[in-house]
Protein backbone atom coordinates (compact mmCIF):
# COMPACT_ATOMS: atom_id res chain seq x y z
CA UNK A 1 0.00 0.00 0.00
CA UNK A 2 2.57 1.96 0.57
CA UNK A 3 4.23 1.73 -2.87
CA UNK A 4 0.83 3.65 -3.99
CA UNK A 5 1.30 6.87 -1.91
CA UNK A 6 5.13 6.95 -3.83
CA UNK A 7 2.76 6.38 -6.80
CA UNK A 8 0.58 9.37 -6.30
CA UNK A 9 3.55 11.65 -5.34
CA UNK A 10 5.12 10.93 -8.59
CA UNK A 11 2.03 12.01 -10.06
CA UNK A 12 1.45 14.86 -8.40
CA UNK A 13 5.15 15.78 -9.13
CA UNK A 14 4.52 15.09 -12.90
CA UNK A 15 1.51 17.50 -12.86
CA UNK A 16 3.54 20.36 -11.29
CA UNK A 17 7.11 20.24 -12.73
CA UNK A 18 6.76 18.19 -15.97
CA UNK A 19 5.48 17.71 -18.91
CA UNK A 20 3.89 14.69 -20.57
CA UNK A 21 7.42 14.21 -22.42
CA UNK A 22 8.91 13.35 -18.93
CA UNK A 23 8.55 10.73 -16.71
CA UNK A 24 9.29 10.16 -12.98
CA UNK A 25 10.20 6.25 -12.11
CA UNK A 26 9.28 4.96 -15.20
CA UNK A 27 6.35 6.79 -15.98
CA UNK A 28 4.88 9.22 -18.30
CA UNK A 29 2.81 12.01 -16.60
CA UNK A 30 -0.08 11.31 -18.30
CA UNK A 31 0.07 8.01 -17.04
CA UNK A 32 0.53 9.52 -13.77
CA UNK A 33 -2.29 11.68 -13.79
CA UNK A 34 -4.53 8.96 -14.64
CA UNK A 35 -4.09 7.65 -11.44
CA UNK A 36 -4.89 10.64 -9.37
CA UNK A 37 -9.11 9.88 -9.60
CA UNK A 38 -8.26 6.88 -7.79
CA UNK A 39 -5.87 8.48 -4.51
CA UNK A 40 -8.50 11.69 -4.67
CA UNK A 41 -10.66 11.89 -1.54
CA UNK A 42 -13.56 11.83 -0.38
CA UNK A 43 -15.21 9.89 -3.10
CA UNK A 44 -11.80 7.72 -5.06
CA UNK A 45 -12.83 5.88 -8.24
CA UNK A 46 -11.50 2.66 -8.63
CA UNK A 47 -8.13 2.46 -10.34
CA UNK A 48 -8.42 2.81 -14.03
CA UNK A 49 -6.88 -0.27 -16.59
CA UNK A 50 -4.54 2.54 -17.72
CA UNK A 51 -3.31 3.65 -14.40
CA UNK A 52 -2.81 0.02 -13.79
CA UNK A 53 -0.72 -0.97 -16.53
CA UNK A 54 1.55 2.13 -16.24
CA UNK A 55 2.22 1.18 -12.35
CA UNK A 56 2.96 -2.27 -13.27
CA UNK A 57 5.88 -0.85 -15.57
CA UNK A 58 6.77 1.82 -13.01
CA UNK A 59 9.93 1.18 -10.98
CA UNK A 60 8.46 0.45 -7.44
CA UNK A 61 11.88 1.34 -5.44
CA UNK A 62 11.78 4.84 -7.04
CA UNK A 63 8.27 5.22 -6.10
CA UNK A 64 8.62 4.05 -2.44
CA UNK A 65 11.07 7.02 -1.94
CA UNK A 66 7.73 9.66 -2.37
CA UNK A 67 5.56 7.49 0.30
CA UNK A 68 5.77 10.34 2.93
CA UNK A 69 6.25 12.88 0.87
CA UNK A 70 4.75 16.29 2.48
CA UNK A 71 3.24 16.69 -1.29
CA UNK A 72 0.50 14.15 -2.10
CA UNK A 73 -2.08 15.89 0.76
CA UNK A 74 -0.50 19.47 -0.51
CA UNK A 75 -1.90 18.18 -3.94
CA UNK A 76 -5.64 16.40 -2.44
CA UNK A 77 -4.07 13.13 -2.90
CA UNK A 78 -4.84 10.66 0.05
CA UNK A 79 -1.57 8.73 1.06
CA UNK A 80 -3.76 5.93 2.07
CA UNK A 81 -5.78 6.01 -0.35
CA UNK A 82 -2.44 5.72 -2.65
CA UNK A 83 -1.07 2.92 -0.76
CA UNK A 84 -3.98 0.57 -1.62
CA UNK A 85 -3.06 0.94 -5.74
CA UNK A 86 -1.12 -2.06 -5.90
CA UNK A 87 -3.41 -4.24 -4.14
CA UNK A 88 -6.74 -2.89 -6.34
CA UNK A 89 -4.60 -3.68 -9.21
CA UNK A 90 -3.72 -6.74 -8.17
CA UNK A 91 0.35 -5.69 -8.54
CA UNK A 92 2.82 -7.20 -5.58
CA UNK A 93 3.69 -4.23 -3.60
CA UNK A 94 7.96 -3.42 -3.61
CA UNK A 95 10.02 -4.69 -0.95
CA UNK A 96 10.43 -2.50 2.18
CA UNK A 97 7.91 -0.04 0.67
Amino acid sequence: MKGLAFIVALVLVMAIATTDAQSICNMPASDLMSCKPAVTPPDPAPPTATCCSALSHADMRCLCSYKNSNLLPSLGIDPKLAMKLPSQCKLPHPANC
